[in-house]
């Protein structure tokens, strides 16, 4: 096994380059700090990203899927799916899954920090709205976040707005906002990680609604382009294809680095005198598995034995209604129009607990007219073909509904017995079913969003109850709390069991909110790396 690359022995140690590790990488260098992260995958091509031309629709699933299992890059590693309702979906690389994501820049609101005060199932999560405040609108200027401040659904805070301005509402937008205003029912410009003018390194969006599949045009806030350059003009050092394969803790009981395989098939071991983990909740939790010891024969941090447990993946569903004039909704940010927040909270009339976010998005091109996303299972092909993209194409508007997904220590990361990736190293098996209180919220919110596009004028709706290939939110699998007998980290993310290791990516959710989870995970990862620099002083470090 041969030493690290660099002499010295750095800092700080981040595994995993995605919206965490980035945030962390650009803060801790720009504090000052020697950091050297270790990234499994490549900087995004975006070369191959072809939203401008005519073949789009037919190579975007191709260079740009979702689903590592479809998708088999080098950088990626296989799931056992085959005992869960929902596929999980993640991009490996630098930037992580913002290169694929929707761009749906959603804060939590202040219910979301105090589900078991507020609804007595769950947790309280160790911090609440108030403390992340801050964070969230340092992150938003980082990123140049579009959008108008004020929600209503929020607290208000004098001088709390967004860099950039909003999206255009499109004819789309205008359309549901007006019935939304009729039936007194909450909606918002949708806010965005998508450039609507010039900023920093970002270029103003033009509208192609081909968010999802690689931004051809530089507009997406993606983290490759928002904090990495930062980081590495601040001296962070970034090690691709390197395929960390365990976490190495000493003698003393603190972490003293970590093995990592690079392209060649060599294996290296990189020290740090702190870890910071930032995998995501799937792969975090397989890592700390992964690790396991003599004297942590669970895995690493796990003393709780919740490492890999409670795993959230917010169901998701989608509500399209059909318009007998143009909408132009083949187009416009994917991404959000509006949003509405007006079901969120519980209410206990309803027969379960918690809410959903709605998202107003476009339904694409003429291919996507026949994906189950967003139109579900339905079967499209035959006589009626023609007439329904017809009816469909630039006539329709989707409500994207992301639930909230309760805690349960049945739902799970494990270790697979038998499958491994390309380095032979044990890959993960997801366990994930839907629970009662998931389908009865999903369901009602279905129909409430029904009765929004109807009441837009939709002469007919489809509805896709659960779509399958939508676990892009990996969540809660190294749960975060103040006592070490019921969870992984503390507040700030540092392991109960090994003082010189963090985890600062979704994973250490309480609960899972009901909102796009980026906007969040990237401020508590600024907040963490903020008490890390703070108590730097204090901070027990490998020798």
């Amino acid at each position: 096994m041969s030493g690290s690359p660099g002499n010295d022995v750095p800092d700080v140690l981040i595994i995993g380059a995605g919206a965490s590790g980035a945030v962390a990488a650009k803060r801790l260098g720009e504090a000052g700090f020697s950091v050297v992260c270790l990234e499994q995958g490549d900087w995004a091509d975006y070369s191959r990203a072809r939203g401008d031309r005519p073949d789009f629709e037919v190579t975007a699933g191709r260079d740009w899927s979702w689903d590592p299992n479809v998708r088999r890059a080098p950088a990626d590693y296989p799931i056992d799916e085959s005992e869960s309702d929902i596929t999980a979906l993640m991009y490996n690389g630098v930037g992580g899954g913002t290169v694929i994501y929707a761009a749906h820049w959603q804060r939590n609101v202040p219910s979301d920090f105090r589900v078991r005060t507020l609804d007595g199932i769950a947790d309280d999560w160790p911090l609440t709205y108030r403390d992340l405040l801050p964070f969230y609108q340092r992150v938003e200027r980082d990123v140049g976040v579009s959008g108008l401040g004020g929600d209503t659904a929020f607290p208000q805070v004098p001088g709390d707005d967004l860099p950039l301005p909003p999206m255009p509402l499109g004819a789309m937008g205008r359309r549901v906002a007006r019935a939304h205003n009729q039936l007194g029912w909450h909606w918002w410009p949708g806010p965005n990680a998508i450039a609507t003018r010039p900023y920093r390194r970002l270029r103003a969006c033009v509208q192609r609604a081909t968010c999802l599949w690689g931004c051809v045009d530089g507009a997406k806030g993606t983290f490759d382009k928002t904090h990495w350059p930062d980081a590495l003009e601040a001296g962070v050092r970034l090690e691709l294809g390197a395929r960390v394969r365990r976490i190495v803790v000493d003698g003393g009981g603190l972490v003293s680095g970590a093995e990592y395989v690079d392209r060649e098939g060599v294996e290296h071991f990189q020290p740090a005198r702190v870890t910071l983990l930032g995998a995501n909740g799937i792969g975090t939790p397989r890592l700390l598995l992964l690790s396991a010891t003599d004297s942590h024969r669970d895995g690493l941090a796990n003393s709780s034995g919740l490492v890999g447990k409670r795993l959230m993946m917010h169901p998701f569903a989608t509500v399209v209604g059909l318009f007998d004039e143009p909408l132009g909704s083949w187009q416009g940010p994917w991404g959000q129009h509006i949003h509405s927040l007006e079901f969120y909270e519980s209410d206990a009339r309803r027969g379960f607990v918690r809410g959903a976010k709605w998202g107003l998005q476009p339904t694409g091109g003429p291919v996507s007219m026949t994906r189950a996303y967003p139109w579900g299972y339905e079967p499209v092909w035959g006589a009626g073909y023609h007439d329904t993209v017809a009816r469909r194409l630039g006539r329709s508007a989707m409500w994207g509904i992301i639930a909230e997904d309760l805690p349960e220590e049945a739902n799970q990361v494990v270790l697979d017995p038998s499958l491994t990736d390309s380095d032979g190293i044990a890959a993960p098996k997801i366990v994930y079913r839907l629970s009662t209180n998931s389908r009865r919220l999903l369901d009602f919110h279905q129909e409430r969003a029904r009765e929004s596009l109807e009441a837009a004028g939709a002469y007919d709706t489809v509805i896709a109850p659960l779509i399958r290939a939508t676990g892009w939110h990996l969540l809660g699998t190294a749960k975060m709390g103040e006592d070490p007998a019921t969870s992984v980290v503390d507040g700030f993310g540092r392991s109960h069991d090994i003082a010189n290791l963090y985890i600062i990516d979704g994973s250490v959710w309480p609960t899972s909110a009901g909102m796009n989870p980026t906007a969040t995970i990237a401020a508590l990862a600024l907040r963490m790396v903020d008490r890390l620099i703070e108590d730097r002083r204090h901070q027990p470090v490998a020798r």
